[in-house]
């Protein structure tokens, strides 16, 4: 039987400062510097890890999620009780395999599935921080990241992977620890985001800031949920996930339940009330404010701007060797965004590769059955674990 919103509610609470899944905690004297200025003391981070470290420590493989992900990349979610969302690439004989590499995956800072983030508690007044939490940076979220690593006692990640949000943190590895990361894996991302998709996050922001159960950010200590407001930002977010003609393939115009128009604002037509079940059901998994946290790190990410404007300088000497990935139909982050990745890594001497994969699912493809997205995924590490001299499973 399907748990109940309350079930689900309390379950989600529960993650927040106490997750399912391993967690790290630094004390005090262990704070974490932000980009916003000061820093984040008594922080946690959480995250899952799969396969076995080998002897010499040369085979992890660090899972960056995307935007309303979590550490559960290949693991059963303790909220929605779903499988992880990356189990088609990760696991055993799998691209990503979990008989030859060790593989982790964290909550990104900020986050509300174990690593500190707005709807944490703060040890200092027992309430969650809300909006006292400063605005964090993709940038802090890999600081974050890099302080996990350094604990499992990992030098150097044989390789960095993701799409999306976390193709942005996979880049912003390469440039800001290039010594630790021996190749990177960026798909359906860019480096920096656009104006387009800056413009519909603050959408988003604020259909959850006109909730009038935000209560200016202040809802858990309150006992409310922006729940609506939430919902609507969903239901703008996963439009951008999909391309014209996924949307059209799955729904056309098909009424939903009905025969005719009921010439009202009922869901008449499929998509409104599938856009709808997104809305709602994902109000069961996340918070409010840590949306308006992940999307505010997303919109400030640029990564030439951290290089006097100069992509190319984020990657000069690099020694990482890069695979970027684009999917023809999304245009939340087209094939042109990664195409200035590659330039600026070319324009740098880097080793990078390059395959931008058909598909007509729109940005969600990295996450879906993409074949294609597999083997060259697959193709890629097998030819970087040759070079770093990773043995195959079983010792092959």
């Amino acid at each position: 039987m399907a748990a109940s919103l309350a079930d689900l509610e309390k379950a989600q609470r529960r993650e927040i400062d106490t997750p399912s899944s391993q967690c790290l905690r630094f004390g005090p004297d262990q704070a974490l510097p932000l980009d916003a200025g000061g820093t984040l003391a008594n922080w946690q981070i959480a995250y899952e890890t799969y396969g076995t470290l080998n002897a010499d420590r040369s085979n992890a493989i660090l899972i960056c999620h995307a935007l309303t992900g979590d550490q559960y990349a290949a693991s059963r979610n303790p909220v929605t009780g779903k499988p992880g969302w990356w189990t088609m690439l990760v696991g055993p004989g799998k691209p990503v395999d979990t008989d030859r590499f060790f593989v982790i995956c964290a909550n990104v800072l900020g986050g509300c599935m174990g690593t500190t983030g707005p709807a944490s508690t703060n040890p200092e007044t027992g309430q969650p921080y809300a909006l006292t939490m400063p605005v964090v940076t993709i940038r802090d979220m890999v600081r974050a990241q890099a302080r996990l690593v350094d604990h499992l006692g990992i030098e150097t990640l044989f390789a960095v992977v993701g799409g999306s949000m976390g193709g942005m943190q996979v880049l912003q590895w390469a440039a800001l620890f290039p010594e630790r990361v021996f190749s990177a894996v960026p798909i359906a991302t860019g480096a920096r985001h656009s104006s387009q998709n800056i413009a519909f996050h603050e959408v988003g922001r604020q259909a959850v800031m006109a909730d009038p159960d935000w209560r200016g950010g202040s809802y858990l200590a309150d006992g409310t949920r922006p729940s609506k407001g939430l919902a609507v930002a969903r239901m703008a977010a996963h439009i951008t996930y999909m391309s014209d003609m996924s949307l059209h393939q799955k729904f056309g115009r098909n009424l939903q339940d009905r025969e005719a128009l009921t010439f009202g604002f009922d869901a008449d037509f499929q998509i409104e009330s599938y856009l709808r079940h997104q809305g709602m059901t994902f109000v069961d998994r996340f918070d409010a404010n840590s949306y308006l946290y992940v999307t505010r790190a997303m919109d400030y990410f640029d990564l030439a701007a951290e290089h006097d404007g100069v992509l190319s300088k984020a990657f000069l000497h690099t020694p990482t060797r890069f695979c970027v990935m684009s999917f023809t139909s999304d245009w939340l982050f087209p094939t042109s965004e990664s195409k200035a990745v590659v330039r600026a890594l070319n324009a740098a001497a880097a080793n990078v590769s390059f395959v931008e994969i058909s598909s007509d699912r729109g940005h969600d493809a990295f996450l879906l059955d993409e074949p294609e997205m597999f083997r060259t995924v697959r193709g890629f590490l097998t030819g970087a674990a040759a070079a770093r001299g990773i043995a195959g499973p079983g010792g092959a």
